[in-house]
């Protein structure tokens, strides 16, 4: 697994030197079991995971959010991240092999990770490395292992390729952690103290455990939430994301994105003043 260094040269090296890809330009590629490369690409490799990428994959996997983590996951700790960041741990193997990689493929290959998705296209937002000027960009990721480049017959555009590899229904969820990660509380250099930090990686990683922090607190008593919203968080993993996210924007960022109830106000008020 490439360490810091070699990340942070890769990403320099990407908005310096890599070409600029627009959602109507071309490449070749495909990717299959008669590809000699079948399968390398899907070994000691750094995958970052989205909150989407952990809801589909725990869902597919018929468990908690908490054992998806505890079993798959690895938290890098790391003085310069402003927020949590999830990687997807490999198997502790001489190749180190992702997990849900079997001879004949991927085995979670319809909820794989956005990362997985995009192959062999990337995704550079220069706004996240404090270049705030400039725009997103798509580029090749053009390993020496990967051979589906010679598969000439197999020409696509960006935007076909998303569509064809269903990056779309991920889209929603990704704008959405952007808004996030990107908000100018940190482009302006501010950092989480400790419990936020731990409330953003609950709300966007451990959704489960969210879920329960909602119910089983006085959460609702609190706040202001419509009791068909209610009923919903409690069932769609979907909308208990996007009401995460609207709680992250209000807990961390002081947004106005929730409503405090009246008689929640006063007894702060109350409580002050005694």
């Amino acid at each position: 697994m490439a360490d810091k260094k070699s990340i942070r040269n890769l990403k320099e090296a990407i908005l310096k030197e890599y070409d600029r890809l627009g959602l109507d330009d071309s490449f070749t590629f495909s990717c299959h079991p008669g590809v000699s490369c079948f399968n390398q690409c899907c070994s000691d490799v750094n995958i970052f995971l989205t909150p989407y990428d952990v809801l589909r994959l725990k869902r597919r996997l018929g468990i908690y959010s908490w054992e998806f983590l505890a079993e798959y996951t690895l938290t890098p700790l790391d003085k310069n991240l402003q927020y949590p960041v999830l990687l997807l741990k490999m198997r502790e193997n001489e190749q180190k092999n992702c997990h849900f990689v079997e001879a004949g493929g991927c085995t979670v290959y319809s909820d794989r990770p956005w990362a997985c998705r995009m192959y062999p296209l990337g995704l550079a937002s220069p706004k996240a490395e404090g270049r705030g000027t400039e725009t997103d960009f798509y580029f090749l990721l053009q390993e020496e292992v990967c051979h589906g480049f010679k598969e000439a017959k197999n020409k696509w555009t960006v935007r076909g390729w998303m569509e064809n590899q269903g990056v779309p229904q991920y889209d929603e969820f990704g704008r959405l952690f952007k808004e996030l990660t990107l908000h100018p509380f940190l482009q302006s250099g501010k950092a989480f103290n400790p419990a936020k930090m731990e409330m953003f990686h609950m709300v966007c990683y451990n959704l489960d455990k969210f879920r329960g922090f909602l119910f089983n607190t006085s959460f609702f008593d609190r706040f202001e939430v419509e009791d068909e919203l209610m009923k919903r968080l409690q069932e769609d993993d979907k909308e208990l994301l996007r009401f995460g996210f609207k709680w992250l924007k209000f807990s961390l960022y002081g947004e106005k994105t929730m409503t405090v109830k009246p008689d929640a106000v006063m007894k702060a008020v109350q409580a002050k003043s005694d």
